[in-house]
C-alpha cells in the first residue's frame, strides 16, 4: 500500500465519521448490559461494514448507483434518491445534527432541556447554516478539514481517559436483557445513516479519489484498501464509544437522548468542566459543517432534477424544514426516523449485495426489478400495515429480527430467473460494470 490509500483512508473516514453519529454506540453500550459484543458486533455491520461496502462496490460500476439504478428502472431510480436525499438531509440528518449540539453543548449549562431553548438555539443553529449554504466557499471545507482531525483527537483522549478511569467496572446492569441483542446492534446502526449517504454520494467519493491523481487502472484496488483502513478506524471508535455507554453508571434523564448524557458525563468525568465545554464546541462546529454539507448537496441534487426552482431557493426550503424537525427533540427525530429507514434500508441492502454478487456472478437485470420492487411493497406494507396486518406480517420468516426482506430478495431473484427463462430467454440484459 503506498501513501495515497491512507490518504484515501483518511479521507473515507472522514466521510462517515459524523459527530451526529457519537450518540449511538454509547446507547447502545448502555442498553445491552452483559450482551455488549454481539450488540455492538451487530452495529458495526451496518454502521461501519455495509457503508464502506458501498462505497466499494459503486467503484466497480460505471456511473455509481445512480446509473445502475437508471437501468433498473429511471422511475424506480428518481423516487428511491428522493427518498435517500430527504432523508440524510432535511427529514433526518441535518435536524439530528442540530439536536445534537443543542443536547452535548447547550443543555449541560442550562441543566434541563426546554422548548424555549431547544427554538433559540436552533434558531441561530440554521441561521448560521443556511447564510454558509447560500454563500458555499471553501471556508465551511477548511473549517471541516481541521475540525474531523480536532475532533478525533478529542475522542481518542476521551476514549484513553475513560478506560483509565473505568476499567474494571463490570458492564452496567439492566432490568429487561435484550432477546436479540446481535440483531438490535443491526437496526442500531442504521441510525447512523451512512448506508444510505453511501449510494447517495459514490459518485462523489469516487471523483474525489480520482482526483488524487490515482492511476485508472488501481481505482478500485486502492478503494478496497482504503477502505478497510477506514473501516477498522471507524469500528474502533464505535466500538470504544460503546464500551464506555456499557461501564459508565448515570442516572438517565429520559427528556434527554442518553447516548449525548453519556458523552456529556465521560468528558466531565474525565476533563472537568472545561473539558467537557471544548467536546461539547468541537461537536457542535462539526455538526455545523456536516449540517451545510448536508443543506448544499441535498439542494443540489433536487436543483439537477428541478431545475424550475433556484439552488438558492432549495437551500432555504431544507433549511426551514430541518429547523421545524429540529424542534421535536432529539429522541423524537430518532424515533420518527424508524419508519423510513426500515423502508429505505432493505431496498438499500439489497442493492449493494445484489451488484457485489454481479461482480462475480452476472445477474439478469430483470432479477434486479423483481427483487427490488418485491422488497420495496413489502417494506412499506411492513411499516405501514402495522398494527393492521400483523398476523399476516408475522408470518413471515425472519420478521421477528426485522430481516423479512432476506427470503423476499431471494424470491425476487427466483422470479426473475423463472421471467427470462419463459418471456425472454434471448434477452441478456445486465447492469453495466466500469
Amino acid at each position: 500500500m503506498n501513501k495515497n490509500v491512507f490518504v484515501v483512508g483518511f479521507m473515507l473516514f472522514a466521510i462517515f465519521f459524523g459527530a451526529g453519529n457519537l450518540i449511538f454506540p454509547p446507547k447502545l453500550g448502555a442498553e445491552v448490559g452483559l450482551d455488549f459484543w454481539p450488540a455492538i458486533f451487530g452495529f458495526v455491520i451496518t454502521g461501519v461494514g455495509l457503508p464502506l461496502l458501498g462505497i466499494v462496490v459503486a467503484v466497480f460500476y460505471k456511473g455509481g448507483y445512480k446509473d445502475a439504478l437508471k437501468q433498473v428502472h429511471p422511475w424506480f431510480a428518481l423516487a428511491y434518491l428522493i427518498g435517500i436525499y430527504l432523508s440524510i438531509g432535511p427529514f433526518f440528518g441535518g435536524p439530528r445534527t442540530a439536536a445534537t449540539a443543542y443536547e452535548i453543548a447547550a443543555v449541560p449549562f442550562l441543566g434541563e432541556a426546554s422548548d424555549l431553548s431547544l427554538f433559540i438555539f436552533c434558531s441561530i443553529y440554521f441561521a448560521i447554516a443556511l447564510w454558509l449554504s447560500l454563500n458555499p466557499n471553501k471556508l465551511v471545507d477548511r473549517i471541516g478539514s481541521v475540525l474531523t482531525p480536532l475532533l478525533l483527537v478529542s475522542l481518542i483522549a476521551l476514549i484513553v481517559k475513560s478506560f483509565m478511569l473505568l476499567n474494571g467496572e463490570p458492564s452496567v446492569a439492566v432490568e429487561k436483557p435484550i432477546s436479540d441483542p446481535l440483531f438490535t446492534g443491526i437496526l442500531e446502526g442504521y441510525f447512523t445513516l451512512d448506508a444510505l449517504a453511501s449510494v447517495a454520494f459514490a459518485v462523489l467519493v469516487i471523483n474525489a479519489i480520482k482526483g488524487k491523481e490515482t492511476p485508472a487502472s488501481s481505482l478500485q484496488k486502492q478503494t478496497i484498501y482504503a477502505g478497510i483502513i477506514a473501516a477498522v478506524a471507524l469500528a474502533l471508535i464505535y466500538v470504544s464509544l460503546g464500551w464506555i455507554g456499557n461501564h459508565l453508571t448515570l442516572e438517565h434523564n429520559a427528556d434527554q437522548n442518553l447516548g449525548t448524557q453519556i458523552l456529556n458525563a465521560a468528558a466531565t468525568l474525565s476533563f472537568g468542566e472545561l473539558g467537557r465545554m471544548m467536546l461539547g464546541l468541537i461537536v457542535t462546529l462539526a455538526c455545523l459543517t456536516t449540517t451545510v454539507g448536508l443543506a448544499t448537496s441535498v439542494s443540489e441534487y433536487f436543483n439537477e432534477i428541478y431545475p424550475r426552482i433556484s439552488y438558492k431557493t432549495y437551500v432555504v426550503i431544507f433549511t426551514v424544514v430541518s429547523f421545524g424537525v429540529a424542534n421535536v427533540g432529539l429522541n423524537a427525530v430518532i424515533s420518527k426516523s424508524v419508519s423510513v429507514l426500515l423502508i429505505l434500508y432493505p431496498i438499500s441492502i439489497t442493492m449493494i449485495l445484489m451488484l457485489l454478487v454481479n461482480l462475480f456472478f452476472r445477474l439478469p437485470i430483470v432479477c434486479f426489478r423483481f427483487a427490488l420492487g418485491l422488497i420495496t411493497v413489502e417494506s412499506i406494507i411492513s411499516v405501514l400495515g402495522k398494527g393492521y396486518m400483523d398476523d399476516i406480517l408475522n408470518q413471515f420468516p425472519l420478521k421477528e429480527y426485522s430481516m423479512e426482506w432476506v427470503p423476499v430478495m431471494l424470491i425476487g431473484i427466483a422470479l426473475g430467473y423463472a421471467w427470462r427463462m419463459v418471456r425472454a430467454p434471448k434477452i441478456q440484459q445486465h447492469i453495466e460494470k466500469a
